[in-house]
């Protein structure tokens, strides 16, 4: 296969992986911000906050706008440090990314493993992926990060519908209500020309 097919193939599967991803989210939502929706925002980040140890299994697409990527995540969470893999649906390849607050390791996209001291740096650098990694670590929980305002919309049932916060808003188009509290089931997050897009197959939240 030319390097052309084989990007063009890579743009097909990443359009047929968002528009996946957009299928039933795509209704409009009356959102507001009110004291009730906040309370318990708060009552849901103090349940969700302390459990730092978690994973989750989803469907994942990234795009700048003109290229992007997509694939299989497993994502797994203890305490600071973190560890997912991403799977190509194309290819069949794999690469991992791990680590912590302190650094990261990324294995599989060049013969040898390579560091950086942050992983959302290291992702842009190698993959063009921009990736808010240490923040997604909590929006992906519907948790506000810590550090820097944020502003919440919520929806009729009063769960978070709308995040915004460090350039980003993110979107919770789907739910899995069975949860104490319950988690996101679609994830759309974007700044700019940048997005990045989850939609949870399933969580392993104690």
């Amino acid at each position: 296969m030319s390097v052309a097919a084989g990007r063009g193939a890579r743009r097909v599967a990443l359009w047929l992986c968002l528009c996946l991803l957009g299928v039933a989210g795509c209704a409009p939502v009356r959102l507001r911000e009110d004291a009730a929706g906040l309370r318990a925002q708060a009552q849901r980040e103090a349940q969700l906050a302390p459990r730092r140890d978690w994973s989750l299994q989803a469907r994942l697409a990234v795009s700048d706008g003109q290229d992007g990527g997509s694939g299989e995540l497993s994502w797994h969470q203890a305490g600071d440090r973190f560890d997912f893999s991403v799977r190509a649906p194309v290819t069949g390849k794999t690469w991992r990314l791990h680590g912590d607050a302190r650094g990261a390791v990324l294995e599989g996209v060049r013969e040898q493993a390579l560091a950086g001291g942050d992983a959302a740096d290291l992702l842009e650098r190698e993959l063009g992926w921009h990736v808010p990694v240490a923040e997604l670590s909590y929006w992906v929980r519907a948790l506000r990060a810590p550090g820097t305002r944020a502003v919440l919309l919520f929806d009729a049932q009063g769960l978070p519908a709308q995040l915004e916060q460090a350039g980003w808003r993110i979107e919770y188009r789907d739910w899995f209500a069975d949860g104490s509290p319950p988690l996101p089931r679609k994830v759309f997050a974007s700044r700019g020309k940048y997005r990045v897009r989850l939609a949870v197959e399933q969580w392993q939240a104690p």
